[in-house]
């Protein structure tokens, strides 16, 4: 059992003074056998995911030609783990969770398989279907993912693993979205799904050497908190409770409706390959870049400091509303990639900075299940985001529907803003 699961928790101020100088991205993949093994799964998975989004989405257009089908499609990919999440949770603080990791890459492989019956428009249900399987077999992997970096890394190694590890997302979505994409566009959908099915089975492999203390629910004595739901907990410590709603918020109102968006300008304002599969593969290309590269770089000012972690949260809510003004006009395709990239650099902040935020504070025996509910806000936003904007695709012009996106980020940066004034005066007082 690890030490957090018995250690008492610990004010903010004396966890800095243990974090000191965080250690480098090389020599934490080169030094943590555990952490590099995750890390190579996370990178196989990753890539065979963004060929599924690419493959999915290319498909339901050329299927159906309606914004609305689409608009279900990505609704259903947020909707199904949303009901799966709160079980989910509980799953990651009671069991192994190198074996739920192992158990769910093994079970989406079979999934994505059934993904190459699809061939006509009558098979729209069995697209629906799969995709609702694999996104709730896909629930159970991130909370027990996000769970399980404390259990294999030390307090200076934290902030690093969570920085590469959200890097290591935006990369492979360049990587993989483009390379989907072009895969997509040259040979078509049915190629794509292979290799996304191979990706799960690798990355299995790769998580068969991770060694890892018993489960939580393994030691005795637990602290009385273990037993408590998620929510409880988190409307007892409203602070957990505001930086879990990060990522619903980007969902909300700055990521989930702009990737329906992307598609509809790939498919027809910008069209490159089949049905714009290219030029959408190199839209999300330019997302991966962005979002991986902003926290990096702000990163190197915040550290894995407290304060300026939260700063730097409302900051990245501004730049992702920036992006969306250079985005709206749609001038042409460079502009709209440039957009897109700079509002990506502010959701990719937003998201690495508020999961070390939970690491930093949550305790270990109630982790999974934050985790677990904050994965279940963000897919429950982004359901609605994507069922909202691909109904509105079918009654306005995209341009009406990205200008009408870009004062929403604001919302968020007003609330984090108000809370923070409120938490530093609790703290000071």
């Amino acid at each position: 059992m690890s030490k957090q699961e018995h250690a008492p928790k610990k004010s903010t101020e004396e966890r800095q003074s243990e974090i000191g100088r965080p250690i480098g991205y090389f020599e934490l993949i080169r030094y943590n056998s555990n952490f590099r093994c995750l890390w190579a799964g996370q990178v196989v998975s990753l890539l065979g995911d963004w060929f599924n989004l690419i493959a999915s989405a290319i498909l339901i257009a050329e299927l159906t030609g309606s914004g609305l089908a689409m608009g279900i499609l990505f609704t259903i990919r947020m909707v199904a783990p949303f009901v799966i999440a709160p079980i989910a949770g509980i799953c990651a603080d009671r069991y192994n969770r190198k074996h739920l990791l192992i158990i769910t890459d093994v079970a989406r492989a079979f999934i994505v398989f059934g993904f190459l019956f699809v061939q006509d428009e009558s098979h729209v249900w069995l697209l629906y279907t799969l995709t609702t399987l694999l996104f709730a077999v896909s629930g159970f992997f991130s909370p027990a993912r996000s769970a399980i970096l404390p259990d294999i890394t030390s307090a200076r190694e934290l902030g690093t693993a969570n920085a590469l590890g959200a890097a290591t997302w935006s990369v492979m979505l360049a990587v993989g979205a483009m390379i989907g994409g072009l895969t997509t566009g040259l040979f078509g959908s049915q190629t794509a799904f292979i290799v996304d099915g191979l990706t799960f089975f690798i990355s299995a492999a790769c998580l068969l050497p991770i060694k890892l203390p018993g489960p939580p629910s393994a030691a005795p004595g637990t602290p009385a908190r273990a037993k408590l739901s998620a929510l409880r907990y988190m409307f007892q410590h409203p602070d957990i409770l505001f930086i879990a709603m990060h990522k619903a918020a980007i969902a909300l109102l700055l990521s989930s409706g702009f990737q329906i968006v992307q598609i509809e300008i790939a498919n027809t304002h910008f069209i490159i390959g089949v049905g714009g599969a290219i030029s959408l593969g190199f839209m999300y290309g330019v997302n991966g870049v962005g979002s991986g590269i902003g926290p990096i770089l702000v990163r190197h000012w915040t550290g894995d400091q407290d304060r300026l972690l939260r700063i730097s949260i409302s900051i990245g809510y501004l730049i992702g509303a920036f992006g969306l003004v250079i985005t709206a006009p749609l001038y042409d395709f460079t502009t709209v990639l440039i957009g897109g990239f700079v509002r990506s650099i502010g959701g990719g902040i937003v998201w690495v900075f508020s999961t070390q935020l939970l690491l930093q504070n949550a305790p270990n025996e109630i982790r999974g299940r934050i985790f677990g509910t904050e994965f279940a806000l963000f897919t429950l936003m982004g359901g609605i985001a994507t069922a909202v904007v691909g109904a509105l695709l079918d009654q306005f012009h995209v341009h009406t529907i990205l200008w009408g996106m870009v004062a929403l980020p604001l919302i968020p940066v007003v609330l984090w803003s108000l809370w923070q004034i409120r938490y530093n005066r609790m703290k000071s007082g």
